[in-house]
């Protein structure tokens, strides 16, 4: 038998337990001081990073994942068409809605993760843009890595841009907020997309995906600082 013991503390993971004929209470006790004082720590250390230390870090795990999966599986996305792009995010950002309203979920992969792949997906938007009208499937790591890490500079440089204009007001939105301005702009994207990529007055898709890609980042920054739901 197994006593299934949950962490009640903004946590939510679970530990399991062998139930047996005694259970140490006080070893429990310690080791879940222990699990409790590692996820604390964690979180007060992210509070003390710079909003620059937190961008990078954020972006940082995004990178690692994204690469090791062109390692692994090469550079399949360069057959999806903007559209494709698009609609990829808006079914991740449409599971983190429905997560946040229904306040539960039945497949394992949380918020945070849906928040790190709308985030690659932004950045894959914009490296497609940007290659226009080049055919090639499969590209070397060594030029993905280098467009992946040249699209974060920009969105990172616009993001500290309008941090400096509006005080990191960002850091005072619901995570419900990101969702929905992110589906906002999906639905820019997809009437640009539509018009044939006319815009009178109206940014284009680059700027929309921009903008998407750093909402991700504020949202798993504040997830990071144990602030929002992951």
């Amino acid at each position: 038998m197994i006593l299934r013991m949950p962490i009640s503390i903004g946590l939510s993971a679970a530990i399991n337990f062998p139930l047996q004929l005694s259970v140490n209470i006080d070893r429990v006790i310690v080791f879940l001081n222990r699990y409790t004082n590692v996820q604390i720590i964690h979180e007060q250390m992210t509070k003390q990073m710079t909003t620059s230390e937190q961008y990078d870090r954020v972006v940082s795990d995004c990178r690692n994942t994204f690469l090791k999966k062109t390692a692994d599986y090469g550079t399949s996305w360069r057959v999806y068409r903007t559209i494709s792009i698009t609609d990829q995010i808006y079914i991740k950002a449409k599971r983190i809605r429905t997560i946040q309203e229904k306040k539960q979920q039945k497949i394992g992969d949380g918020i945070r993760s849906e928040f790190e792949g709308i985030l690659n997906y932004a950045i894959i938007g914009l490296i497609q843009l940007s290659m226009g009208h080049d055919e090639r499937e499969q590209l070397p790591v060594s030029e993905v890595e280098k467009s992946y890490d040249e699209k974060v500079t920009a969105a990172k440089s616009l993001m500290m841009d309008k941090n400096h204009d509006y005080g990191e007001a960002w850091r005072d939105m619901s995570q419900e907020s990101f969702t929905d301005l992110i589906l906002a702009k999906l639905l820019r994207i997809k009437q640009i997309i539509a018009n044939e990529g006319v815009t009178m007055v109206s940014e284009g898709i680059d700027a929309n995906y921009f903008d998407i890609l750093n909402y991700a980042v504020f949202a798993l920054i504040l997830i990071g600082e144990g602030k929002q739901s992951n």
